[in-house]
């Protein structure tokens, strides 16, 4: 791929303001990793992308997006490549026509461009070296491809990705860059038998639970870097060790990352939440915790939604007005929960079918309380033939669900 000189000459300088900067926060204590970003030309990765308008959204609470290439605007185009930034490249599994974008109103994000400093971060949390076999799930635009093949050599480098508009893309790019890693159109919840075992695998989506492929192509003693997630949209990241056994253990990992969801295990679309709540029957009762313990924007809030997500793993949560919504589409059940109109912040909860969803939130909350409220860092999963559970010395095992 040939760029003009002028381009190179202002993506190198950029490049190096972004280095410096991750540098500064502590993301590039590595030396060979600070190289392989001076190295790898992430413009080349991003032709085109979606950023959100300044002025929101459509007034109906949809974000307006808005496609940023060179040809339409040159310098916001360069900048945003070379920003710490997550750059959208797909939404809802539609590949736009970068040649003549348009506009975009919410919809879901289905492949992006990692910013720089998660990317780095998981290759270190990962704790890859060289000499290193690794496993990439999610290969989006090849960007943090790039850079593992910078680092390892690219014949270390597998990387696969479900979407084959988005891997053809990635793999010019790569190509272009000089870089040639082993690259397959292929789902991660089944990992790449060909190219195992593995030292390392590093998923760049969440799934609800550990695939058990990825853990039987690693070879013994190698980790799995992976973030779990859920349909209540909780998340968690973990690093597995494999034993020889083909059993896997490790500790949860502390922080806020959250991965687009493997696709096969995202959420499905429930329907209108009013006619759930219709089926409900009884008096409300008072709620021993409101839904703002996991929906509040903290980072307890953010563990909270992913170990009650354990418990109710089948339900799904959305606010309509005041009203807080569960639903679970598997078992049937269903729970709202609505101020109490007394002015206390308190909550009254009306809850249906086989399981009380909030009751069983509540639940872990109260067991969570009682042991001191601990950090993601104190809870340890274990994969085995039996099941994934998570562990914690003060509180019940929570399972997650079936991968």
């Amino acid at each position: 791929m040939t760029m003009p000189v002028g381009l190179e000459i202002n993506a190198a300088r950029l490049r190096g303001t972004m280095v410096e900067g991750l540098a500064v926060r502590g993301f590039l204590d590595d030396p060979a990793w600070r190289a392989a970003v001076e190295a790898v030309p992430r413009h080349r990765f991003v032709p085109g992308f979606y950023l959100p308008a300044d002025d929101g959204s459509d007034g109906q609470g949809l974000t307006l997006w808005q496609p940023v290439t060179a040809a339409l605007d040159h310098g916001r185009w360069l900048a945003a490549a070379y920003s710490d930034a997550t750059l959208i490249t797909q939404f809802d599994g539609d590949e736009p026509d970068w040649e003549n974008p348009v506009e975009w109103y919410g919809g879901a994000p289905t492949s992006s461009s990692t910013l720089p400093s998660l990317v780095l971060r998981m290759w270190a949390d990962a704790d890859v070296r060289e000499g290193h076999t690794v496993l990439e799930i999610g290969t989006g635009t090849g960007y943090s491809t790039a850079l593992a093949c910078e680092r390892l050599g690219s014949g270390g480098v597998t990387s696969i990705e479900v979407d084959p508009h988005r891997l053809e893309r990635a793999a010019s790019a790569l190509h272009g860059c000089g870089y040639t890693p082993t690259l397959a159109v292929a789902d991660g919840l089944y990992g790449y038998r060909p190219e195992a075992p593995f030292d390392r695998i590093v998923a760049a989506c969440s799934f609800r639970a550990v695939p058990p492929a990825l853990v039987a192509q690693t070879r013994p003693g190698g980790k799995i870097l992976l973030t779990l997630s859920g349909w209540l949209y909780g998340y968690a990241r973990v690093l597995l060790t494999v034993a020889g056994d083909g059993t896997a253990e490790g500790r949860l990992l502390g922080g806020t990352v959250s991965f687009m969801s493997a696709r096969v295990h995202a959420a499905p679309a429930f329907g209108n939440p009013a006619h759930w709540a219709a089926e409900l029957q009884g008096r409300p009762r008072v709620a021993r915790h409101g839904p703002e313990r996991v929906t509040a924007a903290t980072e307890e809030a953010f563990h909270l939604r992913f170990l009650v997500q354990s418990a109710v793993p089948d339900a799904q949560l959305t606010t309509v007005g005041d009203v807080v919504h569960l639903v679970d589409v598997v078992n049937g059940s269903a729970a709202t929960l609505t101020p109490d109109g007394d002015g206390d912040d308190g909550w009254r909860v009306r809850e249906g079918g086989p399981i009380g969803l909030w009751e069983s939130v509540e639940r872990v909350l109260d067991a969570y309380d009682a042991a001191g409220r601990p950090g993601p860092e104190t809870f340890t999963l274990c994969v085995h033939d039996g099941g994934q559970h998570l562990r914690h010395p003060r509180l019940p095992c929570l399972s997650l669900p079936s991968p």
